[in-house]
């Protein structure tokens, strides 16, 4: 089954590429959670279209991105959030709320699509974050999540 990847699978490839998997793999997981869709002939204008939406997201050039890596390694971002007594938050830390943190912090702007949280932060204290900058640049983000007043 050919696709075209509207979102990055890992171990598949990034948005707009057009991938040839199994069918079931493509039926039963890829299609209905968004991740991808059919390829058609006409489906390569979208292709070019995802390709330039994720150029202008992505960070230009290697040293831009080992830059920021510096930046964000450097720097401990804090992140307020709401959280019971026992210091166990009302939800999880999300993606994005790393990102605004990071933004805030003024170390860097980075996309919440890059930030690669392994296990749900759902406790206060220090946490471990990876952010893929580029696809040869990987930065070990450090995390403190702190109960809001």
């Amino acid at each position: 089954m050919k696709l075209i990847l509207t979102h990055e699978v890992p171990q598949l490839g990034a948005a707009g590429d057009v991938v040839e998997v199994k069918d079931g793999y493509g039926r039963n997981y890829l299609l209905p959670r968004g991740f991808a869709t059919q390829w058609t002939k006409g489906g390569q204008k979208q292709v070019e279209s995802i390709t330039r939406a994720r150029a202008s997201r992505a960070v230009k050039n290697l040293e831009d991105a080992q830059a920021l890596k510096v930046r964000l390694e450097s720097s401990t971002v804090t992140l307020p959030v709401r959280a019971g007594g026992s210091g166990r938050l009302y939800g999880a830390v999300t993606s994005g709320d790393i990102a605004d943190a990071v933004k805030a912090a003024g170390a860097g702007s980075v996309d919440r699509r890059t930030i690669q949280v392994t296990t749900p932060i759902r406790s206060l204290g220090a946490h471990a974050v990876q952010v893929r900058l580029h696809p040869e640049v990987q930065a070990d983000l450090k995390l403190d999540v702190v109960a809001s007043a």
